[in-house]
């Protein structure tokens, strides 16, 4: 994988549940198209308002397919209107990164 996407939440530490529901929508729906979940990671220790995600996809160009194709995909407006209903995420931040995996 050529290009890492690295997403931190600002949430509402209130509605992690609420969180961790989405999460958990949008895992399989990045191989959907294409890309490799790595996971979220959620509040544990120290701050209770952090989440993190990593997916990866081939190039930024495959990214780019994913983010169109996703804002038509009926399972992926599903995620996103969840997230607007719930309103538990307050920001979020979204950094673009190249892996170096050991050999």
């Amino acid at each position: 994988m050529a290009v890492t996407c690295h997403v931190k939440y600002i949430i509402d530490p209130d509605k992690l549940d609420k969180f961790e529901h989405y999460a958990k929508l949008w895992l399989p729906l990045v191989a959907k198209f294409g890309g490799q979940h790595h996971g979220y990671f959620l509040p544990s220790e120290g701050a209770n308002d952090i989440a993190l995600a990593l997916f990866s996809f081939p190039s930024l160009a495959s990214y780019e397919q994913y983010r169109e194709a996703s804002a038509h995909d009926k399972e992926c407006i599903a995620a996103f209107e969840y997230a607007n209903e719930h309103k538990f995420i307050r920001r979020y931040e979204r950094s673009f990164m190249r892996p170096l995996l050991p050999e």
